[in-house]
């Protein structure tokens, strides 16, 4: 049924909402706390919504670099690509995407 699984991603979508939202949560008191700062629930939230539609951002043009390429399936080169604008994010992706090969190789025995 159409409606049902409707329901079902809203529910996933609210999960990771409140999911992220206490990550950011805990991470902004972390830091406030060590900053002798305060930040609202008020904060907290803008920030939250603030990460989510990056979120959203991102895994569209993920999705998109994949299928301009003719492909159904994101693969690191995509990611790549989303960092190229950011000299100091594309040095951590490359870098983390070549710890995740190396990784591979080592499990696979190459």
């Amino acid at each position: 049924m159409p409606g049902l699984q409707d329901a079902d991603d809203a529910t996933k979508e609210e999960k990771l909402k409140a999911a992220l939202w206490y990550a950011i949560g805990q991470t902004v008191d972390g830091v406030a706390l060590t900053q002798d700062l305060n930040a609202t629930p008020h904060f907290i939230g803008g920030l939250s919504e603030l990460v989510w539609a990056q979120i959203e951002n991102v895994a569209q043009d993920i999705e998109e670099f994949a299928k301009h390429s003719d492909r159904q399936v994101i693969n690191t080169k995509d990611v790549l690509l989303l960092g190229r604008r950011n000299e100091g994010l594309a040095q951590i992706l490359k870098s983390q995407a070549n710890a995740v090969r190396e990784m591979a190789n080592t499990a696979t025995g190459r």
